[in-house]
């Protein structure tokens, strides 16, 4: 197996793995990123720029987009988005779990009912019939996927209704039946990223979650990156939850369980069925090729637990206005020594993901102190330089 065509919303951290991994990779992006750029053999965009574009995304379209590359491919790995690829639809191999599985390990309002059956702690989930049954606060979040942007709290009914009528409004597919109702609990974001194969599977690393930090992101909610390891006396629960749960959803490859450090316990937020966005800490904290590692999968072949390094972190910061990315910028960027670097010309939404910061540090706490100095410096050249340039009315392809 050498040709690895990589397909998703977001695909920069599988790419960059498999490549450093040896493998020929290419790739359908919605971003085409920088750095993706670098690591690819060769990457064109992915038509989609909206949930509802993804669904509606043909198989002949991205079939298509395969033959451009030139090459054969020896498998295709689906990244964000894409996870429900119907893998009959491909001569090559898929090297995903089945579409079943990971559309029911997908779905908040299943895995709850499927949580509730093994006795495994979790929030309790509402269906739209049950909204004078809520208990308040709720969290109110996509059935599926989202990354918390879409994520609000409701502490009345009047503030669940105000909260669906606003999400239906900003994507018409988020509505009573498409988004889940969820008791809120308060504890420390965190989750396990896991390696599996028919028969065994294997937690590589505890991660905390940083969601809704305001130095990142004006968002309350969204994902803000994590730290790995996760250092918490309920490390050990979570790694056992999280293997049961990969054995009884039949997944395979890589794929990841959030959770939340309760004080009453571990409880099972959801699971993504996929690379995570955990990918970059885990890989430099475990010493770890995780492309490699999910490849080997589909082998049967699971590696020996990794130990921790010291401490991964990646920061995602969030912008908080229309941006153009000009060369001063991108080569700021690029000096800060992160990912998911967005091309010069390209401009970022207001709120949308402007660009990672790694550290790797022998403490948490020094990891967490890296990020915030990059992030500021960041910033601060931000301010000065629209002060300064005002706003450039150039073309522009958006990054979110």
């Amino acid at each position: 197996m050498q040709n690895i065509l990589i397909i998703g919303f977001d695909t920069r951290n599988i790419v960059c793995s498999a490549s450093r991994a040896g493998y020929t990779v290419c790739s359908i992006d919605a971003f085409c990123d920088f750095d993706l750029r670098e690591c690819a053999y060769a990457s064109v965009f992915l038509e989609c720029r909206t949930i509802q574009e993804l669904h509606q995304l043909k198989t002949s379209r991205i079939k298509a987009q395969m033959a451009e590359f030139g090459l054969e491919f020896d498998a295709l790995v689906p990244g964000s988005g894409l996870e429900m690829l119907n893998h009959k639809d491909f001569s090559c191999p898929v090297l995903a779990s089945s579409p079943d599985a990971m559309q029911k390990a997908s779905d908040k309002l299943y895995l709850s009912k499927k949580l509730e059956a093994l006795g495994i702690p979790h929030p309790r989930c509402y269906s739209p019939e049950e909204l004078d049954a809520v208990e308040y606060p709720v969290m109110i979040k996509p059935i599926s996927g989202g990354g918390g942007v879409f994520n609000r709290i409701a502490r009345s009914k009047q503030e669940l209704l105000a909260i669906l009528e606003e999400l239906h409004g900003l994507n018409p597919e988020l509505k009573e039946e498409t988004v889940v109702i969820q008791e809120f609990l308060e504890g420390i974001p965190s989750s396990v990223s896991l390696l599996s194969t028919k028969n065994e599977a294997l937690s590589v690393a505890v991660n905390e979650q940083l969601i809704g930090i305001p130095w990142l992101s004006r968002l309350p909610f969204v994902y803000c990156g994590n730290i790995t390891p996760f250092r918490n006396e309920q490390a050990d629960e979570m790694e056992a939850l999280a293997e049961e749960l990969m054995l009884e959803f039949r997944l395979l490859g890589s794929n990841g369980v959030d959770f939340l450090a309760s004080k009453k316990g571990p409880v099972v937020l959801e699971i993504n069925p996929r690379f995570q966005g955990s990918l970059d800490t885990v890989e430099m904290a475990m010493n770890i090729n995780l492309f490699e590692a999910h490849a080997g999968c589909f082998r049967g072949e699971l590696p020996e637990k990794p130990k921790a390094k010291g401490f991964a972190a990646r920061g995602v910061i969030y912008s908080d206005r229309e941006l153009f990315i000009d060369q001063k910028l991108m080569e700021l960027i690029l000096r800060e020594k992160g990912a998911d670097v967005p091309s010069q010309g390209t401009v970022v939404e207001p709120d949308g993901p402007l660009t990672s910061l790694f550290a790797r540090t022998s403490t948490r706490e020094e990891a967490v102190l890296s990020l915030e100095k990059g992030a500021n410096r960041i910033r601060a050249f931000i301010e000065n330089h629209t002060k300064i340039e005002g706003t450039l009315g150039l073309p522009r392809v958006y990054k979110n």
